[in-house]
């Protein structure tokens, strides 16, 4: 089965994009969310991925619930 990135609003600040992407890559969350920080302030181009990632990246399906490609049929 392939990696898929989701937001994941478990333990989110904002929208949960930091915590897919640490999900997603294998980091610690809050590494991911003071790289997020430090590359806003430094060239400003973390405010526009996150607020890219945030509207394109689906967000995590509910515990238990089945798969998109199962999702589909129904």
């Amino acid at each position: 089965m392939a990696k898929r990135f989701y937001r994941i609003r478990a333990d989110k600040k904002i929208a949960g994009v930091c915590t897919g992407l640490a999900a997603y890559s294998g980091l610690d969350v809050t590494l991911v969310r003071v790289l997020f920080i430090v590359l806003a302030f430094g060239a400003g181009s973390a405010i526009l991925a996150y607020c890219i990632l945030w509207i394109a990246a689906p967000e995590a399906p509910a515990e238990g619930a089945p798969p998109p490609e199962e999702r589909r049929g129904a």
